[in-house]
């Protein structure tokens, strides 16, 4: 059995042994280290690399906004599972923007909390996508400037090299949907659902489900409620 090595950020020391508690007491998941910031955060996972990064945004010397930045930059491949709480919503979706794979509300029980490492670890990325559909959403109708509007010139120039069939499977992966999900609505095999999502990606040039999901939000491909 693989095992899943996680890396707990958060300024708050009772967060931090919380989860190593919950996440200690998962058979193939192990945390090897804790970072008090993102400074550290950055230090920590170029020395460990782990494979999930568990990430809080409101800390002190570096957000972990921008150590999700600096950690993607640096490494395509990072992982960064964001923490947090309803009130963060804003701060979440730049997060989701700066590369983050997916977010988890603080209150999550234990079984949530592995399931989420498992599913970022995995390369799923979406994480909670009816959550994160609403979240999206709640800025798309707050009028964002990230999201206001049609389609950007460059996003509209990505969107015409997808395929009729590739720009279907996008508003799908957009509206929350897994790719088994997918495969029932469009009657192919998951198989083919995950050809067409990984072509996808490399055409409009993400990293992820996630980004592939802000990406339709912010070209109007989706709308709330859509």
């Amino acid at each position: 059995m693989t095992t899943i090595r996680v890396l707990i950020v958060d300024d708050q020391m009772m967060v931090r042994e919380g989860f190593s508690v919950l996440l200690g007491a998962q058979p193939d998941i192990e945390v090897v280290g804790e970072a008090v910031d993102g400074r550290e955060a950055i230090a920590q996972v170029a020395a460990l690399r782990p494979d999930v990064v568990l990430m809080d945004i409101r800390m002190p010397v570096l957000n972990g906004l921008e150590a999700t930045r600096e950690i993607v930059a640096a490494d395509a491949d990072a992982k960064v599972l964001v923490l947090t709480t309803f009130d963060l919503d804003e701060y979440v979706y730049q997060a989701l923007r700066a590369g983050a794979s997916g977010f988890l509300l603080k209150d999550a029980s234990a079984r949530q909390l592995g399931e989420a490492v498992r599913v970022v670890a995995a390369g799923e990325a979406l994480l909670a996508p009816t959550v994160t559909k609403r979240l999206i959403a709640t800025f798309s109708q707050a009028g964002g400037p990230a999201l206001a509007g049609a389609a950007r010139p460059g996003q509209q120039v990505r969107l015409d090299e997808l395929t009729e069939r590739e720009n279907e499977v996008l508003v799908l992966v957009a509206q929350g949907r897994s790719n088994a999900e997918i495969a029932q609505h469009l009657v192919v095999a998951e198989s083919t659902v995950k050809t067409h999502v990984s072509r996808i990606l490399v055409k409009l040039g993400l990293r992820d489900r996630t980004q592939a999901a802000v990406f339709a939000y912010e070209a109007r491909l989706v709308t709330p409620g859509g």
